[in-house]
């Protein structure tokens, strides 16, 4: 089980790399965490049932370095955050209802047997499972009903690496502190540890190892350095989003609102991935660029909620302005549902307001319904005849005189809304941007030659990039010989 230090220090990708690194020495490996918080989420089977179920697009990816399909049990508790103090609680792919943090710190007790019953599915016909932490042990304030990190590891008497972020400086300070609060039951968990994102010569840093074992008496399993092929996996933390306000200017300008819980937001990684299009993510308080090209407005957890920000933030304005000057709008899921004239909450699904004025690019209507879809899905392309493949995950229903111009056809029924100038379209289709020939055709259509990216081959070669990373700076053989 690979724990942090603290909350961004790489676990989801160093679990990923030893994944693959596994999976090329030709060992059945599978991955594992036990909690998860993230509006980015992926459709997984549901062993034994139709349709899918939820889990963090990191165990998705994660499961792709094994090779293996994705399983709601790699990730039994998903919380998606709807609130700044509430999560809606996923258990095992399905969503259990909804609890504010303090509320939940209860419920995590209740939830261990579900995590250990996920646990057990995961291992059985596996040579290795690999675990992810989330957060940290070092928060003992939480470790009384712990089921993300040593709460876990104790339970199922899983060892741990820890693992310490140089990047962001305190790297012996962090690992020592943690080794200092850390009780001595779970103390002795801890195998060994690795020290991510280093930047420059590695040998520099020989004398904070001899520190941290003196400190800790941990070995070290290694020193990684900044491993420049994440970034082409696709984005699974929010964190990401701070990083991802600017790039390098290119052709085609797409700007991308970041909703106050946004979803999904992976979505415009293959757009990202292509060396003619520059994604700019922007945050609340700035406007969206007027050179901007195309606009995208992702998912999201809560609709309303969201459509009231983007209001408050003035971006309503900004798109406007946007479309006077010919720009297009993409809308996906809660996007496309912003983009109507109306968004109904009825049963007050998702709190107390109960309907909002759209940004009426759209003459749709959507009413939200308590029940979820979730489920992978093939579908067929109208504007460009051409097979498509992606996932849904939304609660609503969306209608009206634009759906008569849908998207797609998903299972013999039409998705989607498009304008009367064909510059405005939204669908629930999660994923369309990574299929390679819609995402040619439709970049043509703004004026861009095709590149001939091959994305999903693009994450295959920076997982393996990653695994030859790991297997050159990490001891892989005396941390694989942990496994009991």
């Amino acid at each position: 089980m690979l724990q942090g230090t603290g909350s961004d220090v790489g676990k989801t990708v160093l679990v990923a790399g030893l994944c693959r690194v596994a999976r090329r020495r030709g060992l059945t490996v599978r991955p594992f965490k036990p909690q998860n918080m993230s509006n980015n989420a992926a459709v997984a089977d549901i062993p034994g049932e139709a349709g899918g179920g939820e889990i963090g697009r990191a165990q998705w990816l994660q499961a792709l370095a094994c090779g293996v399909a994705p399983s709601v049990h790699m990730n039994p508790v998903l919380l998606k955050p709807q609130t700044d103090i509430g999560s809606q609680v996923v258990v095992q792919g399905k969503v259990k209802g909804e609890a504010r943090a303090r509320d939940y710190q209860t419920l995590k007790g209740q939830l261990m047997d579900a995590v250990m019953d996920s646990w057990g599915k995961v291992g059985d016909g596996a040579d290795l499972v690999i675990v992810e932490g989330a957060g940290s042990p070092a928060e003992i304030n939480l470790r009384a009903r712990d089921i993300a990190n040593m709460g876990f590891a104790t339970r199922a008497n899983v060892p741990v690496v820890m693992v310490g972020d140089i990047d962001r400086g305190g790297v012996i300070a962090s690992l020592a502190g943690t080794h200092l609060i850390l009780p001595e039951e779970d103390r002795s968990m801890v195998a060994g540890y690795i020290v991510n994102k280093f930047r420059g010569d590695v040998s520099l840093f020989s004398e904070g190892i001899d520190a941290i074992g003196k400190f800790t008496g941990w070995p070290c399993f290694g020193v990684v350095p900044w491993l420049k092929a994440a970034s082409r996996l696709p984005s699974e933390d929010s964190v990401m989003l701070e990083r991802l306000a600017a790039g390098e200017r290119r052709a085609l300008r797409v700007a991308v609102p970041m909703l106050s819980r946004i979803a999904n937001f992976d979505d415009l990684d293959p757009l990202r991935a292509e060396p003619q299009v520059e994604v700019v993510f922007v945050p609340p308080g700035r406007q969206l660029p007027e050179d901007a090209g195309l606009v995208v407005i992702p998912g999201s957890k809560s609709t309303i909620g969201d459509l009231i920000q983007f209001r408050d933030n003035g971006w309503d304005s900004d798109l406007a302005a946007h479309r006077r000057r010919g720009g297009h709008v993409v809308g996906i899921c809660g996007g496309y549902q912003m983009l109507g004239r109306k968004v109904r909450d009825p049963g007050g699904v998702e709190g107390g307001v109960r309907e909002a004025d759209g940004l009426g690019l759209l003459d749709v209507e959507t009413v939200l319904e308590p029940e979820k879809t979730v489920r992978n899905v093939s579908a067929h392309s109208v504007a460009y005849d051409l097979p498509l493949d992606g996932y849904e995950i939304h609660l609503g229903r969306t209608s009206g005189p634009d759906c008569g111009r849908p998207v797609a056809v998903i299972d013999g029924v039409e998705d989607g809304a498009t304008s009367s100038d064909g510059k405005v379209f939204g669908t629930y289709l999660h994923g369309l941007f990574g299929v390679d020939g819609f995402r040619a055709r439709f970049l043509e259509s703004l004026g861009l030659k095709g590149s001939g990216l091959d994305y999903r081959a693009q994450v295959e070669r920076a997982l393996d990039d990653i695994a030859a990373e790991l297997e050159a700076c990490l001891d892989c053989d005396a941390i694989f010989a942990l496994a009991r």
